[in-house]
């Protein structure tokens, strides 16, 4: 599935001219699995306001590390400047076979989105400066729980209202 929400970067500071590629890799904020504590509320649904999320053991296994490259890399710093760069493309997925690039992450666990700018340096020793051709950003507010359902209804109903390719569950008119 695609991330919700998407991750979108107004970037700043890039020299027009030079050659950058921005990829996106996930780390585990911690060493936990957590469950959601959930208080009834109508049959079959959970209020929001009751909800929590508390550890509920050990993490599992570490999944494969992957990174995704933006689709648009590489490009100079005056086209990734000119605009908000977002990473709708991004794909997440729970499924340790997969096969399709997509980045792989544990359902359940908590997880800090990175944000990398690499400069692709023309010189033929480049792997020489390796070290200073990168940044990493971080956002903590950007941190979240991997989770295969949404528990609260609100966040379905935001995620349909969202989704281009959701129309189906919308209640309005099909011409809308």
């Amino acid at each position: 599935r695609r991330m919700f929400p998407t991750f979108q970067v107004k970037i700043f500071g890039m020299d027009p001219m030079a050659d950058y590629m921005l990829l996106m890799d996930f780390v585990p904020v911690d060493d936990k699995r957590y469950r959601q504590l959930r208080v009834p509320s109508p049959p079959g649904r959970y209020a929001f306001h009751s909800s929590s999320w508390l550890v509920a053991g050990k993490a599992d296994p570490a999944t494969p590390g992957r990174v995704h490259y933006h689709p648009d890399s590489p490009a100079k710093g005056a086209q990734w400047m000119k605009q908000i760069v977002s990473f709708d493309k991004l794909k997440l997925t729970n499924n340790l076979l997969d096969d399709n690039g997509h980045i792989i992450l544990n359902s359940m666990h908590r997880y800090q989105p990175r944000f990398h700018v690499v400069y692709v340096d023309p010189r033929k020793d480049s792997e020489k400066y390796a070290e200073e051709n990168f940044k990493t950003f971080v956002f903590e507010e950007t941190r979240f729980t991997a989770v295969t359902a949404y528990q609260n209804h609100r966040i379905t109903q935001l995620k349909i209202a969202s989704n281009p390719f959701a129309k189906g569950f919308r209640d309005c008119d099909p011409e809308d």
